[in-house]
């Protein structure tokens, strides 16, 4: 399963809604990913890959290797 080693982020579920004459006519339940990275980092001393998304990245949760 698609999970951020730090956060914990993992596939979460919405609505596609079919929008004709102004009503909704259908609801299809529709999958939403997280952006996952596969990434070197430092954890206790030695670099390992973990899969971390893109949030944790740009906030600088981890340190890269």
């Amino acid at each position: 399963m698609a999970k951020c080693a730090v956060c914990g982020k993992t596939t979460s579920f919405g609505n596609n809604l079919s929008i004709t004459r102004s009503h909704i006519s259908k609801r299809n339940v529709r999958p939403v990913k997280p952006n996952l990275r596969t990434v070197k980092a430092n954890i206790n001393g030695e670099s390992k890959r973990i899969k971390v998304c893109a949030k944790c990245l740009r906030d600088g949760k981890i340190e890269r290797a």
